[in-house]
């Protein structure tokens, strides 16, 4: 052996202490880990960043604690690996929660680590992805875990909007750990595991069924689900390539073809079944995914919440390589009316994308908000005013495509002129009107109302031309030259600029 007093010795003593934290609790629970089919903490990172790229921040931290004689049991990383590394040759910030240490609790020194790389990643304007496996606070540290998730809590905060946050949960998470995760921009939830607030079992339930990723996806919480930790990065680096590194930066671009000429020459064999898209029985529906998938660049669109309030469909795309978010009702759910949970899964999407420089394509068929009592008892007024307030908000660049109908409210909270859209494309198809002709019938005749009235009020509101007439609608537009009108749009609103009155934030109805 080297003397230790040398410098060779030193060295060999680094060496040590490095190889002892890339297995802080033996190679035995490294084995156990592999044999349940999982990835450790350390190989989810590798498996994230690029080959070679990870840069390792406070790999022999340990923590300082006495209590219950704790000081003979310091594991290095104290249950948390923390670093830097690219993604796509994209600067991101990584931490990684280790349940093989400690359960994954959270204590004095872990919470540092921690702020430390939030602070990193705020002062060097990239994102930050966290993996997350913990069952909350290290209890024989006391209060000063609860003080440590706190002080996390408000660094989440304070990065929110500034760079983008990706959470993902490879392993069970719960107590006050279940909190962060859920703060993300896009947050994806691994089958198998659990995701809640309880620190114990609730009495009479297990914690799939209060827990477990399809519970959170359908309820909204959770963006994506991944089948295991290896889909779960990699739907993580999926994601991040649809992110710029900050608030300052603009939307990622990928070399694409771009279109030469007018937007009737660039109209192709692939565009033109949109022409045929709706079907001519009002009553049929037709899947919006198709409309979306056309228009954008071919297997490009990304849908996010695709299990929770499936009336309505979120998503980015790219259009000639830039990177579009797509918000679009789905005629094949309600009829495309839209409801509380729509209302928000869109606000929600639409405020990701104007905190990121994201242009926001709105596809619109919706005869309104969803008319039950139901409905309004779960607070509809409230909880659908978010998506009016996210779009008047909103200062990238917005656009809307109707595609059939936009009746009454559904017509003002999906992208209209007046609440911010910078330009209304209407196809031939479109129905604007304030209300059905059944409605207006009876609101204009009365008792008076029949068939043929109504047939005589639809003829003559239900199209897109009086909108046209009266600039709500800046082109009536052939479906097949929807994506050239797009593009073409897009390439404008790379100038938009937006004079914000000055105030501290605006009062959304949470």
């Amino acid at each position: 052996m080297t003397d230790p007093k040398t410098t060779a010795g030193k060295i060999e003593g680094l060496a040590r202490r490095l190889e002892q934290s890339r297995a802080p609790m033996g190679s035995q629970v490294l084995e156990d880990t592999h044999s349940a089919g999982r990835l450790s903490a350390r190989e989810r990172v590798e498996a994230l960043v690029d080959a070679g790229s990870f840069v390792e921040t406070d790999a022999l931290a340990r923590h300082r604690s006495t209590a219950f004689g704790r000081e003979h049991d310091r594991p290095y990383t104290d249950g948390i690996i923390t670093g830097y590394g690219t993604v796509e040759d994209r600067k991101v910030c990584i931490f990684s929660q280790d349940a093989t240490v400690f359960d994954g609790t959270l204590g004095e020194v872990y919470a540092e680590k921690l702020g430390k790389i939030y602070e990193l990643a705020m002062k060097t304007g990239v994102p930050v992805i966290g993996l997350y496996e913990s069952t909350g606070p290290r209890v024989q540290e006391g209060i000063v875990t609860l003080a440590g998730y706190a002080r996390t809590l408000a660094q989440i905060t304070r990065a929110s909007g500034l760079i983008p946050q990706i959470s993902v949960v490879v392993g069970d998470t719960s107590g006050a750990a279940a909190f962060a995760p859920t703060l993300a921009d896009v947050l994806i939830v691994t089958e198998g595991t659990n995701l809640h607030q309880a620190a114990g079992h609730i009495a009479g339930a297990e914690p799939a069924e209060y827990g477990s990723a399809a519970v959170h996806a359908n309820a909204g919480t959770a963006h994506l689900v991944a089948e295991d930790d290896k889909q779960a990065v990699s739907l993580a680096r999926d994601i991040a390539a649809y992110l710029p590194a900050n608030n300052r930066a603009e939307a990622p671009r990928v070399a694409a073809e771009v279109a030469e000429g007018s937007i009737a020459d660039n109209i192709g064999e692939r565009e033109r079944p949109l022409n045929a898209v709706i079907p001519d029985n009002a009553a049929e529906a037709y899947d919006m995914r198709e409309v979306i998938n056309t228009v954008v660049d071919p297997d490009t669109f990304f849908e996010l919440s695709a299990q929770a309030a499936e009336n309505m469909i979120t998503g980015f795309a790219y259009i000639e390589g830039r990177v579009v978010g797509i918000v679009a009702n789905q005629p094949l759910v309600l009829a495309g009316a839209i409801d509380s949970a729509a209302s928000e899964k869109a606000a929600r999407f639409i405020r990701t994308c104007d905190a990121f420089n994201t242009p926001v394509i709105q596809f619109v068929d919706s005869p309104g908000f969803v008319p039950t009592p139901e409905e309004e008892k779960s607070g509809l007024l409230r909880r659908a005013s978010k998506l009016a307030f996210a779009q008047a908000e909103a200062t990238v660049g917005t656009l809307t495509v109707i595609t059939r109908k936009a009746i009454g409210p559904a017509y003002v909270f999906m992208g209209a002129k007046d609440l911010g859209a910078d330009l209304v494309y209407a196809w031939p198809t479109a129905e604007i009107a304030v209300t059905q002709a059944s409605q207006a019938a009876l609101a204009i005749y009365g008792d008076d109302a029949d068939e043929q009235r109504e047939e005589e009020l639809a003829e003559q509101f239900l199209h897109p031309y009086a909108a046209a007439e009266r600039g709500l609608v800046d082109s009536v537009i052939e479906p097949a030259a929807t994506r050239g009108y797009l593009a073409e749009a897009l390439r404008l609103l790379e100038r938009k600029i937006v004079s914000q009155p000055p105030k501290k934030h605006g009062n959304i109805t949470l």
